[in-house]
């Protein structure tokens, strides 16, 4: 066993005795000055899935050590998934540290979006959801856009203390640590970033200074997120990298759109109106009326017309649970399924039946857009 050593890819303890469990390396890598282990490597060179044995005790166990710290918290959502990448009940693990609010994966979002607006909207629908950040700050991790005036933010708010970075599984942390290393000049470390939910495993720190470090830690689970219930091939599929092409359906009532065989829905009364989809542009979506819709799922779920999910894979699914939402006329609402996406919907008034797997939150909130 190597007490000493961890992972420089997602932070976990390094050990060679057991391959299925967190931090396995062989021999022959222990001397090494940067170890990275066989997960990482297989992540990083192959682009795998390695699932391990980690529960929502050991993601609290590693964060609850922040609140008798004096830091800057800086809270990293996704902004493509505001509501499914939020964390609940921050302020147990934070203490009175400030916060300071980044929205990660700018470049997901429809070009035309004004960023003051969106700043504005993240601010108050973090206040709705109980936290007061010092400020909100926008960027894309993956393009280098807005890290200098986020770097600025640090630096203003931080006090002259540590930094520890928080958020749920995949919103970027790590690429966002990963950018601001290499455009600061910091080449040494590289941690390992991926698609896959949970790919830091232990706190990985960071120096900043001879007193101070950057604590990147690890993701915590969602668990009504879909990517958490969804196969590594499909998960490719509903995961954005590029910019969302906003897919516009003008809609009668008694008509449905599924989202692949993702998720379905139903137009069920009002009057004719644009359904707006914001979802990955390779998922496939087809529009048919809703009194032919469960024969449709029932016939054709992982088929061509209804993927992802693909072949066999949507019986790995939980089965689909529908939510009625009311939407008033003069509101714009989106409904949004977490993980998957959002529709905007209104303004005249619509009654919408939304169904997706058991277990994923599907929420109505004020448009982003």
């Amino acid at each position: 066993m190597i007490e000493t050593k961890s992972c420089a890819g997602c932070g976990v303890t390094l050990q060679t005795e057991n391959q299925r469990l967190p931090g396995f390396i062989p021999n022959s890598a222990i001397d090494k000055e940067q170890v990275i282990c066989q997960r990482c490597f297989r992540i990083k060179h192959y682009n795998e899935v390695a699932q391990v044995s980690m529960d929502d005790d050991d993601f609290v166990q590693i964060l609850n050590g922040i609140a008798s710290t004096d830091s800057l918290v800086v809270k990293v959502v996704d902004i493509f998934d505001f509501n499914g990448s939020w964390l609940s009940g921050l302020h147990r693990f934070v203490g009175n540290n400030p916060i300071l609010l980044v929205g990660n994966k700018l470049d997901l979002l429809p070009q035309a979006i004004n960023p003051n607006r969106l700043v504005n909207w993240m601010r108050y629908e973090a206040k709705q959801l109980g936290l007061k950040p010092v400020d909100v700050m926008l960027c894309s991790a993956k393009q280098g856009r807005g890290l200098d005036q986020l770097v600025e933010a640090i630096v203003r708010y931080r006090r002259q203390e540590d930094i520890y970075i928080v958020g749920a599984t995949n919103v970027g942390k790590s690429t966002l640590i990963n950018t601001l290393l290499r455009h600061y000049g910091e080449n040494e470390l590289e941690l390992t970033t991926s698609r896959f939910p949970g790919t830091t495993l232990d706190m990985i720190e960071i120096p900043i200074d001879e007193r101070h470090s950057l604590f990147d830690t690890p993701g915590i689970i969602n668990k009504d997120q879909i990517v958490h219930m969804v196969d590594p091939e499909d998960l490719k599929l509903i995961s954005p990298e590029t910019r969302i092409n906003p897919k516009v359906f003008q809609l009668n009532d008694q008509q449905t759109l599924f989202l692949g065989g993702m998720a379905r829905v139903d137009f069920v009364s009002g009057k004719r109106q644009p359904f707006v989809v914001y979802v990955s542009n390779r998922m496939h979506i087809h529009r048919t009326k809703l009194e032919k819709a469960d024969e449709l799922f029932e016939t054709h779920a992982g088929s061509k017309i209804l993927s992802p999910p693909h072949g066999e894979n949507h019986k790995k699914l939980p089965p689909l649970q529908r939510r009625t939402f009311r939407i008033r006329p003069g509101e714009k609402k989106d409904i949004v399924i977490s993980g998957l996406g959002w529709i905007t919907v209104g303004e005249v008034g619509a009654s919408v039946d939304v169904h997706a797997p058991r277990g994923v939150s599907v929420i109505l909130r004020n448009a982003l857009i």
